[in-house]
């Protein structure tokens, strides 16, 4: 959803975009269309979703091979760009970005927004042996590429001191963004739930290990006397199936699993709902601002979030006063914060403002556009 609309807010701006994905789909070996006024050109690559670690590693080590062998047969083989930007994850882009930024002699922007492997190394999936090795070095390949880094929170800007250092790169803080979206159609429709008439607790996205999502499970159970306080999960993941398994194993009727919506349909989502969930293992100790903060903030949705301690968001949150943070990982914390959440919404009035408001200020997509603009063309 974020490359979506920053690539909708690039052509509202004026700028021609080309959107270049890897596709495991395909019969052939590219596909190009238009949308929104993007021309997207798909091209064939192994498959990297939904299969075992081994596999999924072997086919991202090979994807860039297969686009930039895929895009010399394309029509836009001889293109000339004025500027790459790419996005991490995933961290294996960086020879397709190098081969378009030689080619056509022009500056690179790099946007990450995971910094992998540190984090899995933070969550205890991996050592720091021949595998993170491995994974630090295609990173470090890929920000040798870039020209500018863009970082999502001052506090992440640790893990580059090596590039900086090595490389007359610039780094840089560039906030996330969302295109605002009124409330429209949801293909859920609350009220013919379980949780009909409940304050609900919302998360929709990823629902994987970095998350961290079982003490949400912990506090639907401590609430579960609550009657009029329900929780809903909406998405996919490796831990989502997991999830809604002990979630019926602990008969949780309080908790409603949906399978993945259109994006397009999250504001009408939200609207049916009271209060955001966010979630980041506590493990972690890189900073992040996720994605589904930002669309909470947008439609006035106050958040719960329990998430690692000294993270950037736990000083946004507290210091816009959008919602409760806790960072002990103990679910007696947050239900007690849960609870009081659901008294202000009662009784703060100016509080979905707030939140809507930090949207408007931080967070457009109008201001991230211009500033990896402006980088391109130093």
């Amino acid at each position: 959803m974020q490359l979506r609309d920053l690539s909708r807010e690039f052509v509202r701006q004026g700028h021609s975009l080309t959107v270049v994905l890897p596709s495991d789909s395909l019969d052939q070996a590219w596909a190009l269309e238009e949308m929104d006024g993007v021309q997207v050109l798909r091209l064939k690559a192994p498959r990297t979703k939904d299969i075992g670690y081994v596999q999924r590693t072997l086919g991202e080590l090979m994807m860039p091979f297969s686009m930039l062998s895929n895009l010399r047969k394309s029509p836009l083989a001889d293109t000339r760009w004025d500027g790459v930007v790419w996005y991490a994850p995933s961290i294996f882009f960086g020879p397709v970005a190098s081969a378009l930024k030689k080619a056509s002699g022009c500056r690179s922007y790099l946007i990450i927004r995971d910094i992998f492997p540190e984090w899995a190394v933070d969550m205890g999936l991996m050592g720091r042996g021949l595998p993170y090795r491995f994974f630090k070095a295609v990173a470090n390949y890929q920000y040798s590429v870039a020209d500018v880094i863009g970082i999502q929170t001052p506090g992440n800007a640790v893990y580059f001191d090596d590039w900086k250092q090595r490389r007359a790169g610039e780094l840089e803080v560039l906030q996330n963004w969302l295109s605002d979206a009124p409330a429209g159609h949801c293909s859920i429709d609350i009220s013919k739930t379980s949780l009909a008439g409940k304050k609900v607790f919302v998360y929709a996205g990823n629902m994987g290990v970095a998350q961290g999502m079982d003490i949400l499970l912990d506090l639907a159970d401590a609430l579960r006397g609550r009657m009029d306080i329900g929780f809903l999960f909406v998405g996919r993941g490796s831990d989502a199936q997991r999830l809604a398994d002990e979630a019926q194993s602990r008969k949780l009727e309080n908790v409603l699993f949906q399978d993945e919506i259109d994006p397009d349909e999250i504001p009408g989502l939200y609207a049916q709902c009271d209060i955001g969930l966010v979630a980041l293992h506590p493990k972690h100790k890189t900073h992040n601002i996720p994605g589904k903060f930002l669309t909470y903030m947008q439609s006035g949705l106050p958040v719960l979030a329990n998430i690692n301690e000294g993270n950037d968001l736990v000083e946004v949150i507290r210091q816009e006063q959008v919602g409760t943070v806790a960072t002990d990982g103990a679910v007696e914390s947050l239900q007690q914060m849960a609870e009081a959440l659901i008294e202000q919404c009662e009784q703060d009035q100016g509080l979905s403002s707030r939140c809507r408001g930090l949207y408007e200020r931080l967070f457009c997509p109008e201001a991230a556009v211009k500033q990896v603009v402006g980088a391109l063309q130093k």
